[in-house]
Formats: structure tokens, C-alpha cells, sequence
């Protein structure tokens, strides 16, 4: 699966309005993914997983960050992504199922966010882009 040149441009445009708020948006969406996948939170027992938590802003931040560093580095994610897949696979062993649920907790959270924004043309793009994140993240678990 390859972004074409308007797939670029969405997920980039659309990052330039995120990354203001990357922590309150990435916190949202790992709240969202704990409420509608509560099996997700064993990952997180050291969390403190209340409404606005620092620990939910801290991470949500590193999620969402990582997907702005990927959105910079489109063309050669594996390369940008190495570190951290290494540490999802290799560290944490996060479920690999967990990364569609995130990417699926992020979409909402970006469309509520960003409604005339979120048309469905960007959100294909990004549902392709994070699939491609996904992947990436996971290749490392074969």
C-alpha cells in the first residue's frame, strides 16, 4: 500500500493542524481506545488512566508525536519507525490487534476534532497511512 501524492498532502496538511495539540488529542484517543476496548488497559496497569491524567497526556503525546515524525519521514517509514518497532516488539509485546483499535480511536477522535477537515477522502488517507504505521510497527513480530 503506497500514498499517492494527495494522500501526502492530506495527512500532512491535516498535521500541521494536530501537532498543537498532539498530547490532548493522543490522551482523547487512548481514553476512547480504554472505554471502548477495555482488554487494551493491561498494557497500562502502571497508567493512571483517569480523564486527563499526566500519564494520559504523556503518552497520548508520544503517539500522536509518532505519528507526526512519520507523517515528516512519509517516504521511508520503516527506516523513521525502526526504534520504535523494535520496542513494541521486541520490549513491550503489545498485541499487534491493539495498533487497529489505537488507529480506529485516533480516527474519531481526529473527526470530532476536526470535522471540516475530516472529509472522506483525508480520512482514507489517513486510515491507509496508519495501516501503513501498523505495519510497520509490527513487522518486527515474524
Amino acid at each position: 500500500m503506497t500514498l499517492n501524492s494527495s494522500e501526502r498532502s492530506a495527512i500532512i496538511s491535516l498535521w500541521g493542524k494536530i501537532a498543537p495539540n498532539a498530547s490532548a488529542l493522543g490522551a482523547e484517543a487512548l481514553e476512547r481506545l480504554f472505554l471502548s476496548f477495555p482488554q487494551t488497559k493491561t498494557y497500562f496497569s502502571h497508567f493512571d488512566l483517569s480523564h486527563g491524567s499526566a500519564d494520559l497526556l504523556n503518552h497520548g503525546g508520544k503517539v500522536v508525536n509518532a505519528l507526526g515524525e512519520a507523517a515528516k519521514h512519509i517516504d521511508s517509514l520503516s527506516g523513521s519507525l525502526s526504534t520504535l518497532s523494535d520496542l513494541h516488539a521486541y520490549n513491550l509485546r503489545v498485541d499487534p490487534g491493539n495498533f487497529k483499535l489505537l488507529s480506529q480511536t485516533i480516527q474519531v477522535t481526529l473527526a470530532a476534532h476536526f470535522p471540516e477537515d475530516f472529509t472522506p477522502s483525508v480520512q482514507a488517507a489517513w486510515d491507509k497511512f496508519i495501516a501503513e504505521v501498523a505495519a510497520v510497527l509490527t513487522s518486527k513480530y515474524r
